[in-house]
């Protein structure tokens, strides 16, 4: 493992801190190279579940200890080789376990099959089989979910990484809330991502969406109306539709999303704690929410709120979306948007200035 600035080690300790899929990747990554590694993060990390994973790479040679409980962190990891052949995980948690194995198959003995049962997330894994592709990896696509890769050396070069949709959704949904236009470029209209639908989902719920000369432009109309939709495909989009529910005409239907569960924080019961704490109404499901639009025709309440974030930096992006249009909410933690938007304060503001 080379470090930067060029130091060798054969052996350290990782911190992954609160990301999932900083585990997820170097879980699969380190087992082909040479040296041990300890993986750990905070508390939550240690709560989210890599047994699938970890069992898949064990099939295959890899050498992994579970410090703790089986199945989670933290890990210890005694590199080498990771073995081809085939092998088989359920991917109904998270697509990243599957994203995790294409990405150590480029550094097999040799060609590895990988069959995902019940993937979740899916255009996640269109983004990570497109990027392995521009460095030149060659990955065959089978029947029934079956991916085959063979061991190569990547390319190097320069790479630019397109916009995030998953970022710009909280901005465009605050357009759309607030009855705003607002200007996005340096998105890819044709981009894989998964967010990118959560635009479609702006329109059907009353928004104007365009493009114009690549640049993404949203612009609110009014009244929003409420959606029933299975968002297994968008689950970090959740929240932000949950947040626009209570000022949605009718009753906002969230479906087959159980695997929000088990991510930085439990979301759909963070998100309806906060719901609750504003004032509006949610049912709670095993696998979604029920939101009816209480603010659609009438003011929401204005006494102070204060939302819990969980550490969890989506809850706090999309409840600060609510707090457009209901008063007094306050973030606690607000930093915790640095996981995945350092400047999102900064944006947001800018967006309310140019309004």
């Amino acid at each position: 493992l080379t470090l930067h600035g060029g130091q060798r080690v054969r052996s350290c300790s990782i911190s992954c801190g609160a990301s999932g899929t900083m585990l997820r990747f170097l879980t699969a990554a380190l087992t082909t190279l040479d040296g041990e590694f300890v993986l750990d993060g905070v508390e939550r990390l240690r709560e989210r579940p890599l047994g699938e994973l970890i069992q898949a790479l064990r099939s295959l040679g890899a050498r992994i200890e579970c410090l703790g409980r089986e199945g989670f962190a933290p890990l210890r990891i005694t590199g080498g080789e990771l073995a081809g052949g085939r092998v088989e995980i359920p991917a109904g948690i998270s697509s990243q376990f599957v994203s995790a194995l294409l990405m150590a198959a480029t550094r097999a003995t040799a060609r590895l099959e990988i069959k995902a049962r019940d993937p979740v997330s899916a255009p996640y894994l269109d983004v990570t089989k497109k990027v392995l592709r521009d460095w030149g990896a060659e990955i065959e696509e089978g029947g029934g979910g079956t991916l085959m890769v063979d061991p190569v050396e990547l390319t190097g070069g320069r790479f630019v990484v397109e916009g995030d949709f998953s970022s710009a959704c909280y901005l465009a949904a605050g357009a759309a809330l607030l009855g705003g236009r607002l200007s996005l470029p340096g998105l890819d209209t044709r981009s894989a991502q998964g967010d990118r639908l959560f635009l479609d989902l702006l329109a059907a719920m009353g928004a104007k969406v365009e493009w114009r000369n690549g640049v993404l432009c949203v612009e609110g109309q009014g009244q929003l109306v409420a959606l029933d939709r299975d968002m297994s495909g968008m689950p970090d989009q959740v929240p932000t539709v949950a947040a626009l529910a209570p000022f949605a005409r009718g009753t906002t239907r969230i479906r087959n999303v159980p695997h929000l569960r088990l991510k930085e924080s439990d979301r759909l019961a963070a998100v309806a704690k906060g719901l609750r704490a504003v004032g509006a109404q949610v049912e709670e499901l095993e696998d979604g929410l029920t939101i009816p639009g209480i603010w659609a025709e009438v003011e929401p309440a204005c006494d102070e709120a204060v939302i819990d974030t969980f550490n969890d930096h989506r809850i706090a992006m999309s409840f600060a979306v609510l707090g457009l249009r209901r008063r007094h909410v306050s973030i606690a933690s607000p930093r915790v948007v640095e996981k995945s938007y350092p400047s999102f304060w900064t944006d947001f503001s800018r967006c309310l200035e140019t309004k």
